[in-house]
C-alpha cells in the first residue's frame, strides 16, 4: 500500500441493499429504486480483507444503503455473521422507519450502533417523503423511541437545505427534545443524482454556524460533530499543538463495498456513478482484497492522481488547509466536473462557514455581544470582503 497517498484503513462501508422505501428530494443515490441486495460472498470476501486490519485495532463496518434495513434481519443477520470471530464494530445508518421491536432486539444482540436520518421538525424534514410521497416524520420519530426505549444511544445525521439562524435553533432544540445523543449535520450538497444548487450567502451560513454554536453552548445536552472537530482544531492551534498542521495530505482510503463487490475509494458518493473517463470504482473484492485494490489504486486510477493535485493546489492556496484537510472528490467532481479543482460550495458551507461561526461565537462572548447568533451582515448586504479571502480559489 502507498503510504505516501494513503492512510491505514480502520473502516469499511458497505451497501447491503441498494433499495429505498424513502424517495427523499435531496438524495443523491442512483439506484435507489431498484432492488439489488448483496450476495454472502461479497461479504465474506471484505471480512478476509479486514482480518489483517483488525490486528492493530477494531474495524468500524458501515451498513448504508438503499435502506440497510430493506434487505431484512434475516439477510442483513447472515452478511454480518461473515464478520463473526474479527474485531470489527457494526454500524447501521437508517431512517429509522421501518424499526420496531424486533430490529432494536437485532441491534442488541449483536451490538450494533445505530445512526438515524432525519432533519428536525416535520416542516424541516418535508423532504423526506415514502415513494408515495406522503411524510415520515411519525414513523422515524417512533422509531427513535422505540431505540430510546430499548436501551440504544441514538446518533443523528440531519441533512439542512436552508442554513439560517432560525434553522439551527429549531434543530438544536428539535435534537434535545427527542432525546439524539450525537448529531451530526450536513448542509445539502450538490451531488450524485441531486443537482440542486448548494450555493448560499456566506455570511448567513456562518451565522447558522455560530447559533447553533451558541444553542449548544446554552444547553450542552447534545454532542455536535461538527463543533466537536472546530472546536478541537480551535482548541489544538491555542495549544500550538504541531499536529494541527498539515504537511501533505494523507487520504482515508474508505473503501465503499457496492452491492455487487464493485469498491469506490475515498469518496462514498461516487459509488455507482462514471466520468467521461470511466467507472470510479477501482476493483472488485471478488477478484482482489481490499489492500490490493488500494494499493493499484494509487498509481493506477487516474480520477485519484487529480484529486490528490488538487488537495496539493488547496494546501498551497488556502487558509483553511489545515482544518479542512482538501475536501472530499465526489463535491469537486459534481460541483465542477473535475477533480483537480479547489474551493467548493460544500468547503464554503461546511468547513470555512463552520470554523468562522465558532470563532465568531468565542468572540462575540469576549466582546459582550447579546445576540452572538446574527451578524450585522445577515440584516443587509453580504460581506464582500470576506468572500474574497476564498471565492475565487479554483481553476
Amino acid at each position: 500500500m502507498d503510504q505516501q497517498l494513503f492512510l491505514r484503513p480502520t473502516s469499511v462501508i458497505m451497501q447491503p441493499e441498494t433499495l429505498c422505501n424513502l424517495d427523499c428530494t435531496y438524495c443523491y443515490l442512483p439506484f435507489r429504486h431498484e432492488r439489488n441486495t448483496m450476495a454472502l460472498a461479497v461479504a465474506q470476501a471484505v471480512a478476509e480483507s479486514v482480518r489483517p486490519w483488525a490486528t492493530s485495532g477494531t474495524v468500524e463496518v458501515c451498513w448504508h444503503g438503499g435502506e440497510p434495513l430493506a434487505t431484512g434481519r434475516a439477510h442483513l443477520g447472515r452478511l454480518m455473521d461473515a464478520f463473526a470471530g474479527i474485531d470489527v464494530k457494526h454500524v447501521v445508518q437508517t431512517n429509522a422507519t421501518l424499526i420496531d421491536e424486533a430490529w432494536c432486539e437485532f441491534f442488541a444482540e449483536r451490538d450494533v450502533h445505530v445512526g438515524v436520518s432525519i432533519d428536525g421538525p416535520p416542516a424541516d424534514n418535508a423532504s423526506r417523503v415514502d415513494r408515495r410521497q406522503l411524510p415520515t416524520q411519525a414513523k422515524a420519530l417512533r422509531g427513535i423511541e422505540l431505540l430510546r426505549a430499548h436501551g440504544h444511544e441514538v446518533h443523528a445525521i440531519a441533512v439542512v437545505s436552508d442554513p439560517t439562524p432560525e434553522r439551527a435553533r429549531r434543530l438544536y432544540a428539535f435534537a434535545v427534545e427527542c432525546g439524539i445523543a450525537h448529531l451530526g449535520v450536513n448542509i445539502e450538497e450538490q451531488e450524485g443524482v441531486n443537482v440542486s444548487t448548494n450555493a448560499h450567502r456566506q455570511d448567513v451560513v456562518t451565522d447558522f454556524w455560530t447559533t447553533l454554536a451558541a444553542s449548544w453552548r446554552e444547553n450542552p445536552a447534545v454532542r455536535v460533530r461538527e463543533l466537536e472537530r472546530a472546536l478541537s482544531y480551535a482548541g489544538a492551534v491555542l495549544r500550538r499543538d504541531s499536529a494541527t498542521h498539515r504537511d501533505g495530505a494523507l487520504f482515508d482510503p474508505l473503501p465503499t463495498v457496492g452491492y455487487d463487490g464493485s469498491v469506490t475509494l475515498i469518496s462514498p458518493e461516487l459509488a455507482g456513478f462514471n466520468s467521461k473517463r470511466g467507472t470510479f470504482s477501482s476493483g472488485n473484492v471478488l477478484q482482489s482484497t481490499l489492500n490490493e485494490i488500494i494499493a493499484r489504486s494509487a498509481t493506477e486510477d487516474s480520477w485519484i492522481s487529480e484529486f490528490s493535485q488538487g488537495v496539493k493546489t488547496c494546501q498551497l492556496t488556502c487558509q483553511y488547509f489545515d482544518f479542512c484537510g482538501g475536501g472530499h472528490p465526489a463535491n469537486r467532481y459534481f460541483e465542477h466536473g473535475r477533480m483537480d479543482g479547489t474551493t467548493t460550495n460544500y468547503c464554503r458551507n461546511s468547513k470555512i462557514s463552520l470554523l468562522e461561526g465558532v470563532l465568531r461565537l468565542d468572540q462575540s462572548t469576549a466582546t459582550g455581544d447579546q445576540d452572538p447568533g446574527v451578524s450585522n451582515d445577515a440584516r443587509g448586504p453580504a460581506d464582500q470582503d470576506r468572500s474574497a479571502t476564498y471565492a475565487d480559489q479554483r481553476f
